[in-house]
């Protein structure tokens, strides 16, 4: 089982919160398409003759191409790598883009997961962020998506806004939960550096996010989503019935995938391939067969600390049998040492074997997992 992204990198326009590559034009859009057809093939290889059970369309903005274009895509991938009986095949969507017709085209070429950018249901908060949508438009892109027959549809929401009190926060949640959407991604507002947010905040022209306020609107998702029954699955991912993000799950249980298209990154299970983060320059080596790509073979070290900072992000926990069988009794100790300490804060909980964050605890995912890394510097020390 394997997985393949294919990144996007156009955007009618830039949010301001926004440092994945992409260009707010659509210049380069035909050269490109040819650029990733060819990369396709050139790639074949890479997964070996394992079963292609995900494809994803990332960016960027897909909903910017039009059906042909993304249909041509995915037939291309159709041509050289073996699929799954049922895969599932995700678009990233911005709700300007949808409409009825368009989202039938989806269906007829196989789509068959839809993900919204709604980030919020409220006009300032989008205005902040410097989306393009409405929140009306929003909620209308949910509905007809519903009403073209998709079934297998996930949100996007950021908590953290400056503009989103605790009680806007809430009404976001409510209305995602009365359009029954099985599955809702929430991130925490983030500045990235040389963002125009960055720039904006330094410039004392946009507020910045307030740490007490994202804790709070963190604990209230955490209780809503209980109280509605999603499943907390990875720290920014609920879903009811099982509606798991069979995509993003790969990354979280290191199973092998193949990313397409510039800024885009693959793993084989022993190495980690990264394309080049320049769309001119994607576009060029690509179509000269030369190397367009930067990568590094993973040490054990590498994967051990790539195991605990995912593993511990999910419902599925750090596994200490794992870490003893791939990484050795040494590495087991070092963990259960290192542990130690967040159990006894009621950050984590051991379960059979298994160490969990508490819900306390994924409020400071980042830092445990970095807790438990081995380093050199650690390592003499310890």
């Amino acid at each position: 089982m394997s997985g393949i992204y294919i990144h996007i990198p156009f955007c009618r326009k830039k949010c301001h919160y926004c440092n994945f590559f992409s260009l707010a034009s659509l210049q380069y859009k035909e050269r490109f398409l040819d650029a990733v057809k060819e990369e396709i093939f050139l790639r074949k290889d890479y997964l070996g003759e394992t079963l292609v059970d995900s494809i994803y369309l990332g960016g960027g903005t897909p909903s910017v191409l039009n059906i042909s274009e993304t249909e041509g895509l995915l037939n291309e991938i159709r041509k050289y790598y073996p699929l799954g009986e049922n895969p599932e095949i995700t678009l990233e969507a911005n709700p300007d883009d949808l409409n009825p017709a368009l989202l039938g085209e989806y269906l007829k070429a196989g789509i068959n997961r839809l993900s919204i950018g709604i980030q919020s249901f409220y006009d300032d908060d989008l205005g902040y962020l410097n989306r393009i949508h409405s929140g009306k438009r929003a909620e209308e892109s949910v509905v007809q998506a519903k009403e073209a027959g998709f079934s297998n549809i996930s949100i996007d929401l950021i908590y953290g806004i400056p503009t989103l009190t605790p009680g806007k926060w809430e009404n976001n949640l409510d209305k995602a939960y009365s359009l029954e959407v099985p599955h809702i991604s929430t991130y925490s507002l983030t500045v990235e550096p040389k963002t125009a947010l960055d720039l904006l905040i330094r410039k004392n022209k946009l507020p910045g996010p307030v740490e007490e306020q994202v804790l709070e609107h963190f604990r209230i998702l955490l209780r809503k989503m209980e109280e509605q029954q999603f499943e907390h699955y990875e720290i920014s991912n609920f879903c009811k019935n099982g509606f798991y993000s069979r995509h993003n799950s790969m990354y979280w249980k290191g199973i092998p995938y193949l990313g397409l298209g510039p800024s885009a990154h693959s793993f084989n299970g022993s190495s980690r391939q990264w394309n080049i983060s320049n769309l001119v320059h994607y576009i060029d080596l690509v179509s000269r067969d030369e190397l367009f790509f930067e990568s590094e073979e993973l040490t054990p070290v590498q994967k051990y600390n790539e195991y605990v900072m995912v593993s511990l992000r999910t419902m599925w926990g750090c596994d200490i049998r794992k870490i003893r069988n791939d990484f050795g009794a040494g590495m087991a100790t070092w963990f259960t040492v290192h542990v130690a300490s967040h159990v006894s804060a009621g950050n984590v909980i051991e379960k059979e074997g298994v160490f969990l964050l508490t819900d306390e605890g994924k409020l400071f995912a980042d830092g445990i997992a970095s807790d438990l890394f081995f380093e050199s510097q650690k390592s003499s020390e310890w």
